[in-house]
């Protein structure tokens, strides 16, 4: 890019900074060195300074097939000179129905329906009322709790966090719903460091549940909902054998199973979803990001016919579920997630992962060894670098490295001191070796 050309993607000089109080962000430390992204074109952003950034998180997780697809941006185009807007409630449009039922053409066997919402966050806290609400409609109210996982994220609502296991989301912001509980997390560096895939130890972590079960009484507990893979809390994978386990457990005690697969869905693991991959199904499959490539915000909510069902009764002129969002299935997003499934499915996307993942995983284990690298995870077209904290200073380590690779052209993600990388599905094998290569340099000069 030409420095004419860079100097006409620069912040206007009015720009104020301050206004803008940016989400999981340091505010002081970026406004004091903005990392400004100005375009985006396939695998690559283009800087307000006219550089070039190898994604290596497909944006935050969701643009599984690249940045500004034709198909994709050429689909909203059109759809907002035709339709900019419909409401959901009590009233449709027809890309919303026809969205709906390539969905669920695409999901695992039995999940027969879909709920629309805007996010991830949202999608959790609409699987979690729909399982409340299906206990109550069935005669079962009594169960009202619900059990989460420690280290999960099911998103930023007070539902998601409630059942999520992050400590940093949590503490700030009081007690919660009540009634919620957690599972111990599935992370045992002792025995499976460095892993390549699913880890061999652990399945018996799944019975972590008969504590609580035997805590609350299973009468109690409405559903158990986890990440088949965690993804925010640095990659931690189940063990061999852990969600079929789980599976069991929640049929043996009349629980559903909710999977949260906001990350995992649409191809980030070499299969549509993680339900595939692994060959468990859940009641209620949790999704948004990669719904649309991340070009329109939307979610998607999966259940089962049995759940459907159980609220298709009394007269028919009554609402069966009070629940729905204003933008729930709105049409700019419906265009955008049906082009997306075109995208997708031209390209292969969706199962590519199983066929670069086995060169993604050699790449990212040549980091064993390497200064402050302590462990490393993979499964598919992610994976997580841990690193040694610098003692008493928790995080700084990597977020060094994410500013250094920055620097020098490639975008990861950090969260504690775990580097995470999910990129493109598109992604070449000559650019997993340079994102890998480029982050062995930033971690040969950390401190």
């Amino acid at each position: 890019m030409s420095p004419s050309s860079a100097a006409a993607f620069a912040p206007a000089a009015t720009n104020n900074l301050d206004a803008f109080w940016m989400p999981f962000t340091a505010n002081r430390q970026f406004k004091d060195a903005p990392r400004l992204l100005v375009g985006a074109k396939d695998m690559h952003y283009t800087t307000s300074d006219g550089r070039q950034v190898l994604d290596g998180t497909a944006g935050l997780w969701c643009v599984n097939a690249g940045h500004a697809r034709p198909k994709i941006v050429e689909a909203v185009q059109r759809q907002v000179a035709e339709l900019d807007y419909a409401p959901a409630f009590q009233m449709g449009h027809p890309k919303a129905f026809e969205f709906a039922s390539r969905l669920t053409a695409l999901a695992p066997k039995g999940l027969d329906h879909v709920f629309f919402t805007n996010s991830g966050s949202e999608s959790v806290d609409t699987a979690l009322k729909i399982a409340l609400a299906y206990q109550k409609v069935r005669g079962e109210g009594g169960r009202f709790r619900l059990i989460g996982r420690e280290r999960g994220y099911h998103g930023v609502g007070f539902g998601g966090i409630s059942v999520g296991g992050i400590v940093t989301n949590r503490k700030a912001f009081g007690p919660g719903l009540p009634g919620t509980d957690h599972l111990r997390h599935t992370y045992d560096r002792e025995r499976n460091a460095y892993s390549r895939g699913i880890p061999e130890h652990g399945a018996e972590l799944a019975d972590d549940l008969e504590r609580l079960v035997a805590l609350h009484d299973a009468s109690t507990i409405a559903a158990v909902i986890v990440e088949p893979v965690a993804g925010s809390t640095g990659v931690v994978l189940p063990p061999k054998g852990y969600l079929e386990r789980l599976r069991a457990l929640c049929d043996k005690h009349g629980l559903l199973l909710i999977f949260d697969e906001v990350i995992t869905g649409f191809g980030r693991l070499g299969a549509p979803f993680a339900a595939d991959w692994f060959g468990v199904t859940p009641d209620i499959m949790v999704t948004a990001k990669g719904i649309t490539n991340g070009v329109v915000p939307m979610g998607a909510v999966f259940v089962s016919s049995a759940i459907y069902e159980a609220f298709m009764n009394g007269p028919e002129h009554v609402i069966e579920l009070f629940h729905g969002y204003t933008y729930s299935a709105h049409p700019l997003a419906c265009a955008a997630g049906l082009a997306t499934l075109d995208t997708y499915a031209e390209e292969g996307l969706l199962t590519r992962a199983s066929e670069t993942g086995a060169r993604f995983a050699d790449a990212l284990h040549s980091l064993k060894g390497l200064p402050h690298v302590i462990d490393i995870r993979n499964i598919g077209l992610v994976g997580a670098v841990e690193l040694e904290p610098i003692p008493g200073q928790p995080t700084k380590r990597a977020f060094s490295a994410f500013l250094k690779a920055y620097e020098k052209g490639i975008m990861i993600r950090t969260t504690g001191d775990i580097i995470a990388m999910s990129p493109p599905l598109i992604i070449s094998e000559a650019q997993i070796d340079e994102l890998v290569g480029t982050l062995a340099d930033v971690l040969r000069t950390l401190d």
